[in-house]
């Protein structure tokens, strides 16, 4: 048996991503840029934040893995989709659900900053930072939240609840 309590609202999730949005607008007004998302938890988070920048956006998609069926990180990070594209030049923006130990958003920034891109910065909709492993740091970031296991906005247990418009706490119970 399991449970699902409310972390955030619907609205205040979606507050704070019109809030990203405007700063990730303004920063980059005058410059091209490319959104990419951590496939799949972060299809329903950066399709909103696409939907409220004020600014074209160009959109790729890489996929990693660490959970599975499981709470918790198997520590070893897989790419199972690279870009399609070249990122020489591009101001990029990595958009990902959740940062939480910080070896995906880690390895993946490091890929792609070996592509020699204008810029990079990562915007997370959540930090969990009391689950770190390393000393990396999103740049702009939606909540922080405590070392719970989320569930919604994309976010998934064994491919379940990311479509809650919320952002729950998966909870198994005995």
């Amino acid at each position: 048996m399991s449970s699902i309590e409310v972390l955030i609202e619907e609205k205040d999730v979606r507050n704070r991503i019109k809030e990203l949005a405007a700063v990730l607008s303004e920063k980059y007004k005058d410059g091209d840029v490319l959104l990419i998302g951590i496939l799949n938890g972060c299809v329903f988070f950066m399709t909103a934040l696409a939907q409220e920048m004020s600014i074209p956006v160009e959109i790729d998609f890489m996929a990693a893995q660490s959970y599975g069926a499981s709470t918790e990180s198997s520590g070893h990070v897989l790419i199972t989709k690279e870009l399609d594209r070249s990122l020489k030049g591009k101001n990029v923006i990595i958009a990902e659900d959740i940062l939480d130990t910080g070896r995906t958003l880690s390895l993946i920034k490091e890929m792609i900053l070996d592509q020699e891109p204008a810029s990079v910065e990562v915007v997370a909709l959540l930090d969990k930072p009391d689950r770190r492993v390393n000393s990396f740091q999103a740049d702009y970031v939606g909540f922080k939240i405590p070392n719970v296991f989320a569930v919604g906005w994309g976010l998934d247990y064994d491919q379940k609840f990311r479509d809650l418009t919320f952002v729950g706490v998966y909870k198994e119970e005995d």
